[in-house]
């Protein structure tokens, strides 16, 4: 339990005693040490994730309101946990964030009390949006860009031009909204930043790949239908 604050221990004690495991495991993900998620509490709400008689709206709604915490460092790794969830879990946790109509709206967060505090809300409204912009994208055209396979039998070879140029804009959109979390090195401090800039580091190899097989696949077909 070292590096949990007082409250942190408090509020697992909580979720032991109603027997949520899901919410002690959140709670355990999301803690105030600086450092990002253990692996064992991300592993187990993956877990979870894949389980038909977990509720999955509960699970979120769980995260979700780890997020309306003061500290930087718990809304943060609320934040990775969630986008973790995303990448590694099942789809249906996706698909759920991308039915709410809002998701974070962390626009106006700001951490004025903590080391580091200002730096590290400036990252958690630029993060936010990004995964606003990562569901959305689901929303509209149903499936992970960073998840979809590539290659001969890649889901972007059997569309049509037509659905090929309008998702163009949906990629790009997304593919904006993580480059503006805009963190350089020396910005890299601690261990909560470096987690979320790794998963956006994976999502950003995936997206560039498919916005240029993308743009090349459009080109192709233009050009067959012009023949």
């Amino acid at each position: 339990m070292s590096g949990q604050s007082i409250t942190d221990r408090i509020t697992a004690a909580q979720h032991s005693m109603t027997g949520s495991a899901i919410s002690k495991a959140v709670c355990k993900a999301t803690t105030h040490e600086i450092s990002g998620p253990k692996k064992k509490h991300l592993d187990y709400l993956i877990h979870c994730t894949n389980e038909m008689n977990v509720n999955i709206p509960q699970l979120a709604d769980t995260l979700f309101e780890r997020t309306a915490n003061s500290s930087w460092v718990v809304v943060f790794k609320a934040l990775i946990a969630t986008h973790h969830l995303m990448m590694y879990g099942n789809e249906r946790f996706t698909q759920y964030l991308a039915s709410r109509n809002t998701l974070f709206n962390l626009n106006n967060f700001l951490d004025k009390g903590a080391l580091q505090g200002y730096d590290m809300s400036t990252f958690i409204r630029r993060y936010s949006r990004y995964l606003n912009e990562k569901a959305m994208s689901y929303r509209l055209v149903a499936v992970d860009f960073t998840k979809m396979k590539r290659g001969i039998d890649g889901v972007m070879r059997t569309m049509n031009t037509e659905k090929l140029i309008k998702t163009l804009p949906i990629i790009q959109n997304q593919l904006d909204a993580l480059l503006d979390f805009q963190a350089n090195p020396n910005e890299l401090t601690n261990g909560v930043i470096n987690s979320a800039f790794m998963l956006l580091f994976k999502d950003s190899i995936r997206l560039f790949a498919f916005l240029l097989q993308n743009g090349v696949l459009s080109v192709e077909k233009i050009y067959l239908v012009n023949r």
